[in-house]
């Protein structure tokens, strides 16, 4: 993307930001004129959440959109009228069902294993554990659901369920997978963009850096990684549990929703063209 100033630092971190959405696009064959027309969407529902958050008035003000734009008052009007509402973003049953199970210490042997659970009974087992998930789908049709994905096995001679993944990242469905990819990458690029707008640390995120590794050191980082990842969720998702539970105890509204992640990324680090 061709700037008028290279040295613009804003416009240096949104090609930044740029490159790995082309790169999406480009791999899932969507063409630059739908990828344009979605860069102006998001650019005039941008400018109406600044209007609220100035507390102007949410009235669909065109010559104000279109000023703060730069797009036309008829591609504003436009837009507005094919505007669709954003979904409420919720985590699927099946979804928390595994994250539930990964993260639960008492669900794993002492060497850490996770422990196959009796399909059905008190806790610990399949049926309870569904049961503090959601109270609207039943376990049966959960169990249906992990076994068409793959990520549980059935054992029929002691009637028992056995989690078959470490993580719950939905590779056979790319439906699922694109969801997942709009919904982490989206609030992870939302919580650092609020903080530079707003010039504090009202989000956590942070990242530690390295470009001086080996390919034996980076796949020995990959293992780290994974090994933090799996301690954070069993300590995060029970306390985050635990305060959703005193939360309706208490009537408290739950009105705020809460993402935690953790990343990596690693490639070879770019051949510096100014050496000589």
């Amino acid at each position: 993307m061709p700037s008028d100033n290279p040295a613009n630092p804003l416009q240096q971190a949104v090609e930044e930001l740029l490159l790995p959405l082309a790169r999406l696009c480009v791999g899932r064959g969507l063409p630059f004129a739908q990828a344009e027309e979605l860069f102006k969407r998001a650019y005039v529902a941008a400018a109406r959440e600044a209007r609220r958050e100035q507390g102007q008035s949410e009235g669909r003000d065109v010559s104000q959109l279109a000023v703060a734009t730069g797009l036309h008052r008829r591609e504003v009007t436009r837009i507005g009228e094919a505007e669709p509402r954003r979904a409420v973003q919720r985590p699927a049953p099946a979804t928390q069902l595994v994250t539930s199970w990964l993260a639960n210490p008492r669900l794993r042997h002492r060497n850490g294993r996770i422990k196959r659970l009796p399909r059905q009974g008190d806790a610990p087992s399949f049926e309870s554990l569904a049961a503090s998930v959601t109270r609207h789908v039943h376990a049966r049709s959960l169990l249906d659901e992990l076994l068409r994905r793959g990520l549980v096995q059935l054992h029929a001679g002691d009637d028992t369920v056995e989690l078959l993944v470490n993580r719950i990242t939905p590779h056979e469905d790319q439906t699922r997978l694109l969801n997942f990819l709009g919904a982490n990458a989206g609030d992870h690029l939302a919580a650092a963009v609020a903080n530079v707008l707003h010039g504090d640390r009202r989000h956590f995120e942070q990242a530690i850096f390295s470009d001086s590794m080996s390919a034996l050191g980076l796949s020995k980082a990959r293992e780290l990684v994974q090994q933090e990842w799996q301690t954070l969720l069993q300590h995060i998702v029970p306390a985050l549990q635990q305060m959703i539970d005193e939360d309706s105890q208490a009537g408290r509204p739950a009105d705020h929703r809460l993402r935690v992640g953790l990343y990596s990324f690693h490639e070879r680090t770019p051949e510096d063209k100014n050496e000589t």
